[in-house]
């Protein structure tokens, strides 16, 4: 049986039989795998805690007919900080969810795993106030790396430069000019200081966006902004989300 060595972060972990796991993961060229876990549901099993999710395994996987099997794994890095928190993990879960719906096998996105791992650094020691707004830069900035960057210059219609425009359409992907606002009947009203603090959390890096200091209400209007944006243009329900957004 084949065998290579990858270094994955663990998106989310499946039963199989009464002791394996399905362990579903992204690898760090940013192709989604999935990997049958042996005997990890057992007490004595030292594996258990190097695929839990949250965790970057360095792993040795064996080619398998239809999934590949772990054969050794050593934690890189467990991010036990976020698990140890509520509000943290609610927030990580997003990421995790996200990537688990977007990733694909075989499609590598080295770029998007980086990102991920800077993302949850961030959330394990980053002050718990800065978890929506690491969300919200997330979201937008994944969803800019699989190719819908919200336009935020110019009219998402008709590419008119409008400082003014006061809309944001998710069927579009970004601003609406006042003569193209009727060109999508869902679009959203977006503030100036909405559209400002889009633009800094695409500008920042991860490691940047906690020192943004967007004010609450911000961020609340925001979140009603991106919410339907990843709504329209992930085709799957992100359940994570919805979830954060209702405690947030």
């Amino acid at each position: 049986m084949p065998s290579y060595p990858v270094r994955a972060l663990v998106l989310r972990k499946t039963k199989l039989g009464e002791a394996d796991l399905i362990v579903t993961m992204l690898a760090a060229d940013g192709r989604q795998i999935r990997a049958v876990a042996k005997g990890v549901r057992k007490t004595k099993s030292r594996l258990g805690a190097r695929v839990e999710p949250f965790t970057v395994t360095d792993l040795l996987l064996h080619t398998g007919r239809t999934l590949e099997v772990i054969g050794e794994a050593e934690t890189f890095a467990a991010h036990e900080g976020i698990r140890e928190d509520y509000d943290r993990t609610a927030a990580a879960m997003v990421v995790t969810d996200l990537l688990d719906k977007v990733s694909q096998e075989g499609q590598a996105e080295p770029q998007v795993f980086d990102m991920a791992l800077v993302t949850l650094d961030m959330m394990e020691t980053a002050p718990v106030e800065s978890m929506r707004a690491l969300v919200l830069a997330f979201l937008v900035k994944s969803l800019a790396m699989h190719g819908y960057r919200p336009t935020l210059d110019a009219c998402a219609a008709c590419s008119a430069e409008d400082d003014e425009a006061h809309l944001f359409s998710p069927r579009t992907g970004g601003v609406l000019c006042r003569d193209c606002g009727g060109a999508d009947p869902a679009a959203l009203p977006m503030s100036g200081d909405a559209r400002a603090a889009m633009r800094a959390l695409m500008r920042s890096r991860m490691s940047e966006v906690p020192s943004l200091g967007i004010p609450v209400g911000l961020e609340d209007e925001l979140m009603r902004l991106v919410l339907p944006y990843v709504a329209y243009h992930v085709p799957a329900r992100l359940k994570a989300l919805e979830m954060f957004a209702r405690k947030a």
